[in-house]
């Protein structure tokens, strides 16, 4: 049997009119549509559909609005009798996966991205926050430098997407400190569009009331494994998910052990379900030349279309 993984974007895979031709094809994306609205008291097919981008970028929009997306995309797939052997999602795409795996109810993982949103933006609003792609330098490279940098202020690594692609986050003048020495060792450094410092100590604030709101809501053990950010590597304890999904705020997404995981367990079909081709670009440059890969991007009614007919 082919082994197939499904891969759940996060931020920066949003545009406008993400999901509109699933919501005009699919009466349950209509539905799904429908219950996160009522969830998050939000018009995101609005957002979604006609933006503007701006708007629809401020991260307490985009966490539900690119997460019912996720969702709808996945909902193509489900109808057609596919499932995975294993998820993934990065960053805010976690929760897409935990749902696909059943961990958390739908509705629930509405909920939850919501606060998260709402949560993340209270705390960037108290601290102004940048985050740096450092391109070329593998992560010990990285790591060397932060002591300097944190001379600055808080620095620390965010992401480690690729090898050789590492995202720094934290306070503006240490980010900019850090991604000279980057330049001065022969990395590129690239600002990214955000609105606070993710996955940093500056939102270390959004941790306790995430954890209390949490813990009221009911998670289950996984149907299928998930992969989760903070250790690359399966949860199966519900109240352990619960605590590394807090974690996950402040902590660094490991995206590129999460993937080297993947191979390691002879992952044959890797989808990403959502918009924008981010995922899948990373992992065609993480994945080894001769390992027997297939990749897919499904975000628009036909290449779910070619993936179906490709599998099934």
């Amino acid at each position: 049997m082919t082994k197939i993984a499904f891969l759940f974007p996060g931020q920066g895979s949003q545009k406008v009119g993400m999901g509109s031709d699933f919501y005009n094809e699919y009466s349950s994306v209509r539905e799904l549509f429908d219950m996160a609205e009522e969830t998050v008291k939000l018009n995101l097919s609005r957002l979604c559909f006609q933006g503007p981008m701006e708007t629809l970028t401020e991260t307490i929009n985009l966490q539900p609005a690119l997460t019912v997306v996720n969702l709808s995309v996945l909902e193509a797939i489900q109808q057609a009798g596919l499932k995975a052997h294993v998820t993934a999602g990065h960053s805010l795409g976690e929760y897409s996966a935990l749902a696909a795996a059943q961990s958390i109810t739908k509705a629930d993982t509405f909920a939850m991205v919501m606060k998260r949103g709402e949560l993340m933006h209270r705390e960037s609003r108290r601290s102004k926050g940048a985050m740096h792609a450092i391109v070329g330098l593998e992560i010990e490279d990285v790591q060397a430098i932060l002591p300097q940098a944190q001379e600055h202020g808080s620095v620390s690594i965010a992401n480690h997407n690729m090898l050789q692609q590492i995202v720094i986050t934290g306070s503006p003048s240490a980010v900019g400190a850090a991604s000279e020495m980057a330049k001065s060792k022969g990395a590129r450094a690239v600002p990214l569009k955000v609105s606070g410092a993710w996955h940093s100590e500056l939102i270390r604030g959004a941790e306790t009331d995430f954890q209390v709101y949490l813990q009221a809501l009911p998670f289950s053990k996984p149907a299928i494994p998930v992969i989760h950010n903070v250790i690359a590597d399966r949860i199966d304890d519900p109240d352990d998910i619960r605590k590394i999904m807090v974690q996950q705020l402040c902590s660094p997404v490991r995206w590129y052990d999460t993937m080297c995981r993947l191979l390691d367990e002879e992952i044959e079909v890797f989808v990403e379900v959502g918009p924008g081709k981010v995922l899948s670009g990373l992992l065609r440059k993480t994945i080894p030349r001769d390992y027997p890969a297939r990749l897919y991007a499904v975000n628009d009614l036909k290449s779910v279309e070619v993936f179906l007919n490709d599998v099934l």
